[in-house]
């Protein structure tokens, strides 16, 4: 009884979602938000780590199940603030369909914006979903000349038995939301992702994970092998509490964004607003 009593805590946020009817009827294809806009001047006082930001790739958000583009505009407003050219990518369907689908998409959206920045790289931030999208595009579907550097926000690297539990706890299978199912402990998705080389490619790996994450369970599930840089923000700023979309919005998560995309050694700000 007690387990199951814990299941359900667990699993109360993603069902939650999942089972949204609103939601699921007026999924949108993917879009870009109005964060395609030319980067702003660098705040000198904000620009503490070393980076030629003249310089830097642009950045695509990828947003993570049933998450609008507008959650990631604060996100994107920190990274114009500090110089670097963000834009948004809502998942086809917001994120409710198969994983390898939603990357080929993005595959056709890194090369749109290559083509309107005159980049030949692009930087990615993935958060939760969007982490493992981005990564099968690196690994999958050839995306790792495109990218210099991919960071990921709570991503469910080796999947989290959040998505296991809704069947334990009489929703079925994922509530037949085939990105879920794509994301439980042992899936083929997984297990063909996760075969083999964790960071093929000359790209830099960052993960951020967090202790609070109420959707990703186990949180170690969240980091990646093979060469990675992987950061548990309670590591250096053990008081800060910080959820699962809050590693889209949290001041202290940001500061490790912005010292990934610049290449600069991760020492997290614990007090960062």
């Amino acid at each position: 009884m007690l387990l199951r009593k814990t299941a359900a805590v667990l699993a109360a946020a993603l069902a939650a979602t999942l089972l949204t009817p609103s939601v699921a009827a007026t999924a949108a294809p993917a879009r870009t938000a109005a964060t395609d806009a030319p980067a702003q001047t660098a705040d000198p006082a904000r620009t503490t780590d070393p980076a030629p930001l003249a310089a830097a790739d642009p950045v695509i958000i990828v947003g993570g199940l049933s998450g609008f583009a507008a959650v990631y505009e604060p996100l994107a407003a920190r990274l114009r603030a500090d110089g670097f050219r963000p834009f948004i990518y809502e998942l086809p369907g917001l994120g409710f369909g198969d994983i390898p689908t939603s990357a080929r998409a993005l595959a056709g959206y890194v090369d749109r914006v290559r083509a309107v920045t005159g980049a030949d790289r692009v930087d990615i931030v993935g958060h939760s979903q969007g982490g493992l999208v981005a990564r099968y595009y690196l690994k999958r579907l050839g995306g790792t000349a495109a990218v210099g550097r991919y960071v990921s926000l709570g991503s469910p690297q080796y999947g989290t038995y959040v998505a296991n539990i809704l069947a334990f706890i009489g929703l079925g299978t994922c509530a037949g939301v085939v990105s879920c199912q794509q994301m439980t402990i042992g899936s083929d998705f997984l297990t063909d992702l996760n075969a083999g080389d964790d960071t093929p490619g000359a790209v830099r790996y960052t993960t951020v994970r967090t202790w609070q994450d109420e959707l990703v369970r186990p949180v170690d599930n969240a980091a990646l092998a093979d060469g990675a840089t992987n950061v548990l923000i309670q590591s250096r700023c053990p008081l800060r509490l910080v959820g699962h979309l809050g590693l889209a919005l949290d001041g202290t998560t940001y500061t490790v964004i912005r010292q990934a995309l610049r290449d600069a050694a991760i020492r997290p700000n614990c007090f960062a607003l």
